[in-house]
């Protein structure tokens, strides 16, 4: 076990000291485009839903319960990639759930009835969700500690084009032909490319490698990574400096929890790991929610408000293409600032802009507080993406963060009946001061009970969940 520890130090700090280089560029490139088209498919049913009311007659409830199915799915494709990523391994993983999601999107284009649609979407909710939940593991055990969160943020950019994408497509798409919709689902489809640039750029996690006993294995792909970066093999400078090296705490000595050996979801309501995975799967519950309800709902109710569908689905793209703007203003800030803080002052932004959202109704009023919301949803979207991901060990990271993550998408099958009601009940601007209240929760929770984790290694306080003291709060 000592052994196993102390390789898995030094394997982990190798990477941490590595430059940036052609290596992780092609690693974002290939996570971020897979993502890209998840996104498309995730959010082209917000896009089309008023024409799929229109077309089969759907109820406002009929649409809420397609969109909970879908999360469902969603859960499922969380914990189960997860746990089949620490099982066995992040890259096989991964690109079996490209495949899952391939098909069902395929399956989304043909279908005929809305109970075939609720079906296809599960399955490609399961799909995109295992994926997506890898990816962020991926990226997270891959980069330097001290670009963990530049990077992360990156790949939501780029990924978080496939919101406007889908919006845009369904603006033009969808009012032109009755069918148009199912050219909308089509845009997922080509997200086959960069599942093949997975297959050829991303190497199994030298991590995970070696927490399942097998160091020869990751020394070789640490050593091929160094070789990519102009570093020599035994980790030392060869042509240009490098990073510098990670910030890291004092950990105690492993558990028996950290051993080599099936994960179990059990495991995460035990010390060492409970208090974590009870922050991270709040804020993952609290965020998510009103996130994509405000994405999901937004078009539907503007258009139940009395706007027409052609500028409902103008605003809507609008609003939507804000959101990779959004994930770039992360950037100055994800790697600075300790991400609990600025996750709670985000928080707190995007509420008061929600609440004003709900009251006004002028479209000029509606289309400015709407890309604000947009702008600070998705400025949030990196720093919960890594925050989720490095606070876990390595032998429960994915299954931690998916399983997380999952559970988020359990309160997202609800929560589409219970903005119904609350619209039906109450009125538009109940459903924003709901979303509202919802968004300041995760950074004060993460305040309150989270580890700070920012620019720290991967491998450093791994087994204990004790809060840092504040020396180490200083050091770190």
């Amino acid at each position: 076990m000592a052994d196993t520890t102390a390789t898995a130090a030094g394997l982990g700090a190798r990477l941490d000291r590595l430059p940036l280089s052609r290596f992780h560029r092609r690693l974002v490139l290939a996570l971020a485009g897979m993502i890209l088209f998840e996104w498309v498919e995730t959010y082209a049913f917000a896009f089309v839903a008023p024409a799929l009311r229109a077309e089969w007659g759907l109820s406002i409830s009929g649409v809420a319960l397609i969109a909970g199915i879908g999360q469902l799915g969603a859960f499922a494709g969380g914990v189960l990639g997860g746990y089949l990523a620490d099982r066995l391994g992040r890259r096989r993983t991964m690109l079996g759930f490209v495949g899952v999601y391939c098909a069902a999107t395929f399956l989304c284009v043909v279908v005929q009835a809305p109970w075939q649609l609720m079906l296809t979407r599960c399955a490609a909710h399961v799909g995109a969700q295992g994926m997506a939940v890898v990816a962020i593991v991926v990226l997270t055990e891959f980069v330097p500690a001290t670009a963990r969160g530049r990077l992360q943020t990156y790949k939501v950019a780029v990924g978080s084009l496939g919101i406007p994408i889908a919006a845009w497509a369904g603006y033009f798409l969808v009012p032109q032909w009755s069918w148009g919709w199912r050219l909308v689902f089509g845009l997922g489809l080509l997200g086959v490319v960069f599942a093949w640039l997975i297959r050829r750029w991303v190497p199994e996690s030298p991590r995970w490698l070696v927490a399942r006993g097998k160091p020869e294995q990751a020394e070789e792909v640490v050593r091929s990574i160094e070789r990519q970066c102009g570093v020599r093999p035994d980790g030392e400078q060869a042509a240009r400096p490098s990073a510098p090296p990670a910030r890291a705490v004092t950990s105690p000595a492993p558990t028996a929890t950290d051993a080599p050996g099936r994960p179990r979801l059990a495991e995460l309501l035990r010390v060492p790991h409970r208090r974590r995975f009870l922050t991270v799967s709040v804020m993952w519950v609290a965020g998510l929610l009103a996130y994509s309800a405000f994405n999901t709902w937004t078009p539907t109710l503007l258009s139940e408000n009395g706007l027409e569908l052609s500028d409902t689905l103008l605003l809507s793209a609008v609003l939507a293409t804000a959101a990779p703007l959004g994930a770039l203003l992360a950037l100055p800030l994800i790697d600075r600032w300790d991400r609990r803080a600025t996750q709670l002052v985000l928080g707190t932004l995007t509420a008061a802009t929600l609440l004003l959202f709900g009251l006004v109704r002028d479209t000029a009023a509606v289309l400015v507080l709407g890309c604000g919301v947009s702008l600070l949803f998705q400025m949030a979207v990196p720093f919960l993406q890594v925050y989720s991901a490095e606070t876990f060990p390595t032998r429960v990271r994915a299954l931690g963060s998916g399983t997380a993550n999952a559970l988020s998408r359990i309160f997202n099958f609800a929560a589409p009946m219970l903005v119904a009601a609350l619209f039906t009940g109450l009125g538009y601007t109940a459903v924003f001061a709901f979303l509202a209240a919802l968004s300041i929760v995760g950074g004060v929770v993460a305040v309150a009970f989270g580890p700070r984790t920012t620019g720290v290694s991967l491998d450093a306080g791994e087994s204990s969940e004790r809060p840092l003291t504040a020396r180490e709060s200083t050091h770190s």
